[in-house]
């Protein structure tokens, strides 16, 4: 009698589609490599892009280190429109005429925004206040109070700029809506703006360009599959495993 084959266990990299939730990612890999533990290391909303970190069999204890470490993500801000989402997902609640706006403003307005602060998370995110998500209850018509969390802006460049189309790229601590960083952005330069593209490339060390799409994964054997994860030690430091 054979032995049972053991559990897959490591950390796979995935390119992550938009329109669909971390959580159907999850499931897909559950599904591919036959093992209920499996979760992930940082959501990415159903409109992003990008690196999602899924964690598979004992990996799962990393999830703590991963989740903390600094994101990259390159995103657009559409000036002119403002949604209830603050992203392309929400509903319109204002549209605004564009200015004659200059790259140096925006830049400046980018610069602004760099190093320590607090921001409060939009009504639509899946932060838990007593119990209940807050998009549930914004789903509602209720607002409530949210805490403000501390954050850190360490790099945020203007990569493109052609009315109303803002491409930037930000590095930020664990924790940062990007899509509050756009709204943000519209607010300084006085039209508003809401969060149209984003995509994340990096979550500390680890890149989207070493990662696989789904597509790719679901023509994988199940020996491909295996080679497919980054062992924990050579991503994590031991100690903070425990």
């Amino acid at each position: 009698m054979s032995e049972p084959l053991p559990e897959p266990a490591g950390i796979l990299l995935v390119d992550k589609p938009q329109g669909i939730t971390s959580h159907d990612v999850v499931d897909k890999i559950r599904r591919l490599y036959g093992t209920r533990r499996v979760g992930h290391a940082g959501t990415l909303d159903p409109m992003a892009t990008g690196l999602l970190i899924i964690l598979v069999g004992k990996a799962t204890k990393a999830s703590q280190y991963l989740m903390s470490q600094e994101k990259e993500y390159i995103g657009q801000a559409t000036l002119g429109t403002t949604t209830d989402s603050q992203d392309a997902d929400g509903e319109i609640t204002e549209t605004k005429p564009v200015p004659e706006i200059s790259e140096q403003q925006i830049k400046d307005v980018l610069k602004s925004m760099l190093g320590d602060q607090h921001q409060t998370p939009p009504m639509h995110s899946a932060k838990k206040v007593g119990g209940k998500k807050l998009y549930e209850l914004a789903r509602k018509g209720i607002e409530i109070e949210r805490e403000p969390r501390f954050i850190r802006i360490n790099l945020f460049n203007l990569e493109g700029w052609s009315s109303p189309n803002i491409q930037f790229r930000v590095q930020c601590t664990k924790g940062t809506y990007v899509r509050t960083l756009a709204f943000d952005i519209g607010h300084k330069l006085g039209p508003g703006a809401h969060l149209s593209m984003l995509r994340r490339t990096s979550s500390g060390n680890l890149h989207v360009d070493k990662a696989y799409t789904l597509m790719q994964l679901g023509a994988m054997s199940k020996q491909q599959l295996i080679d497919c994860l980054v062992p924990v030690h050579e991503a994590v430091p031991s100690i903070a495993l425990g």
